[in-house]
């Protein structure tokens, strides 16, 4: 391949996954390396047609001795002769591996996108660009297969992903990702190389005199990634010379499969599952009714909600969390990134615990109480906003019958309402606006939805399966003459809409800081 065809194909690329926004401020990871010098050489071309500037980052991992010091010189003459300005750092990659009790892969990736995640933010950049090519890509599709991975382990490194990095290099939490609402980071990492090889890079480098330098490391047989490169592939090759493609085309068919799983996902998250902080609570009833693939796709964005990423996370380990929805109450199991599932009586919870209470948890047959405490009794403005300690209840009298609610009075999509974000509605001729919330008391009573006898608040709780260390959480809300909400589970049937109710009350209990 000629130097015009690979630049227009790395263009080609670009403009196709729209991977870099005019006037954006790129950050570019050289190492010195053939991949990452020919990236940087294409994006310096480039970069007045395509609108952009360019800020090199180069971290020396201190591993090599002066292999690692000539390659920083290398990459700061580099950055000096193509006018681009460069942040150069260092960090002692073999004690954090001691620290992190990890690989030296491991801790040298953590160090490296670390660095590149401040030096973006030093400079207002919004995309890290990485010298991954089409070689990078067979290697970490058959690395997963070889790990035990499910179909999105398949797809293999994206043209553009979210950055799963904090500035300590620790993963994001997952409200940096939002993967259930398909949004993304607004730090990303951008793969231009993905359709070109080693060899063509190496050759351009070549063409332009660029005398890139060779990492000794990769010919390193202690690296999972170098035995793989070095001795699987050439052995795989020999019974099939094109299994580069047909790894590729794996990655191909599983990216669209994925794509529509993970459309069908986004379309059920808020139908079966609510966040709170560090937990995920699951309907266990709802989400054993899913096909498998959803629930195990399910599973893996309430992990990487809770994680930031998924790439410690095996399928064996979905599928033992998956397991829990037929076990019962107060079976666990631990994930990486310090996770524990575990199932309640209606809900599966993932859990992210604090080191310093996760062997106390690890006892408690229950999961974390999802109510905070409520001091007190507190009057509601009807219609109005009432905040109190915890919550903020909004209610609203709406004129005409909602459509979507059902006979019940209740929202049609799950007849617990703590599924529904804490949202009920009732007849307000037979609730008035005179409403307040408070604990249980002694000797409660009311009639639950559906049943035609009123009964005693403890026994519903008992039924009902609420743990004993909830029940003087929940919110109760009362009108002078009775109870009409055990908020999250159940309305009074006294209280509810009929074809005849002409006014609606609508209540939204909604959890504060």
């Amino acid at each position: 391949m000629n130097k015009v065809k690979l630049e227009s194909k790395v263009l080609d690329f670009i403009q196709r996954y729209s991977l870099i926004p005019p006037e954006e401020i790129v950050v570019v990871g050289v190492s010195g390396g053939a991949d990452s010098v020919c990236l940087l050489h294409v994006l310096t071309k480039w970069r007045k047609g395509l609108g952009i500037k360019l800020h090199i980052a180069h971290l020396n991992h201190q591993l090599r001795g002066a292999e690692s010091e000539a390659d920083a010189e290398y990459v700061s003459n580099l950055a000096g002769s193509l006018g681009i300005p460069i942040t150069i750092d260092r960090q002692d990659v073999a004690a954090y591996r001691i620290a992190r009790n990890c690989s030296i892969e491991e801790a040298a990736r953590e160090l490296r996108y670390a660095f590149l995640v401040r030096v973006a933010r030093e400079v207002g950049a919004h995309r890290i660009a990485v010298g991954h090519t089409r070689d990078d890509q067979v290697e970490t599709i058959l690395m997963h297969i070889l790990r035990g991975t499910g179909i999105t382990g398949l797809c293999g490194l994206a043209p553009c992903s979210p950055m799963a990095y904090d500035s300590q290099g620790m993963s994001l939490r997952a409200e940096a990702l939002s993967v259930a609402k398909g949004q993304r980071s607004n730090l990303l990492v951008i793969r231009p190389l993905l359709d070109i090889t080693r060899e063509e890079t190496a050759s351009y480098c070549q063409e332009h005199q660029l005398e890139p330098h060779i990492d000794s490391s990769n010919l390193s047989p202690s690296f999972f990634r170098n035995r793989l490169r070095l001795h699987l592939l050439p052995l795989l090759r020999q019974y099939n010379p094109s299994v580069d493609q047909a790894l590729l085309r794996l990655a191909d068919i599983a990216k669209e499969d994925n794509a529509l799983i993970e459309q069908q996902t986004s379309g059920v998250w808020d139908e079966v599952a609510r966040q709170e902080n560090n937990t995920v609570y699951l309907d266990k009833k709802q989400i054993a009714s899913l096909p498998l693939a959803l629930q195990r796709h399910l599973l893996r964005v309430a992990v990487t909600k809770l994680a930031g990423d998924v790439r410690d996370i095996e399928a064996s380990h979905i599928e033992a969390a998956r397991s829990l929805l037929n076990k019962p109450a107060s079976k666990r199991i631990s994930l990486p990134h310090g996770l524990i599932c575990h199932g309640g009586y209606n809900e599966l919870v993932i859990t992210r615990l604090p080191s310093v209470i996760a062997s106390e948890a690890k006892q408690s047959p229950l999961p974390p109480c999802p109510f905070p405490p409520l001091p007190g009794e507190f009057p509601l403005k009807v219609p109005g906003q009432t905040v109190f300690p915890g919550w903020n209840v909004i209610a609203s009298i709406v004129r005409e019958r909602v459509a979507s609610l059902s006979s019940q009075g209740v929202l049609s999509t799950s007849e617990r309402t703590c599924q529904s974000n804490f949202v009920a509605y009732f007849d307000l001729h037979k609730t008035g606006t005179a409403l307040f919330v408070r604990q249980r008391q002694p000797g409660d009573r009311f009639q639950p939805l559906g049943m035609s006898m009123p009964k005693k608040l403890y026994e519903f709780m008992v039924d009902a399966k609420i743990p004993r260390s909830w029940r003087g959480h929940i919110p109760i809300v009362c009108s002078p003459q009775q109870i009409i909400w055990v908020v999250g589970w159940r309305i009074d049937d006294r209280a509810k809409t009929t074809e005849a109710s002409q006014k609606i009350l609508r209540l939204e209990f909604i959890k504060s800081e």
